[in-house]
């Protein structure tokens, strides 16, 4: 049996780095990410950039990671994302989901 919260090791994992470009700095758009992130149960993070863009990582199973990134595209209330791109990624991450400091 897995404890609740842990994930399964036999399911398949996605990690992707994505960076999200448009008006979403100044709108709340890292924590609607945050929210979001967690209520699907996803691992990863998100910053400010300095060029303006917020970038993240969403890692977790394939379909949840697809819909995190289709919210993305339409971000929070007050956002205008012009871009989504993403690619995969390979570093280790830690559970759960948190803001990382801008850089």
């Amino acid at each position: 049996m897995i404890p609740r919260g842990a994930r399964n090791p036999y399911h398949q994992i996605s990690t992707i780095k994505v960076l999200i470009t448009g008006r979403v700095q100044g709108v709340w758009f890292r924590g609607w990410t945050v929210e979001n992130a967690r209520a699907l149960d996803l691992d990863g993070w998100v910053q400010n950039r300095r060029d303006g863009t917020v970038q993240a990582v969403f890692s977790g199973p394939p379909d949840t990671v697809n819909e995190m990134l289709r919210r993305c595209e339409e971000g929070p209330p007050l956002a205008q994302v012009t871009e989504v791109k993403s690619q995969p990624h390979t570093h280790t991450v830690d559970r759960g989901f948190r803001v990382r400091r801008s850089r």
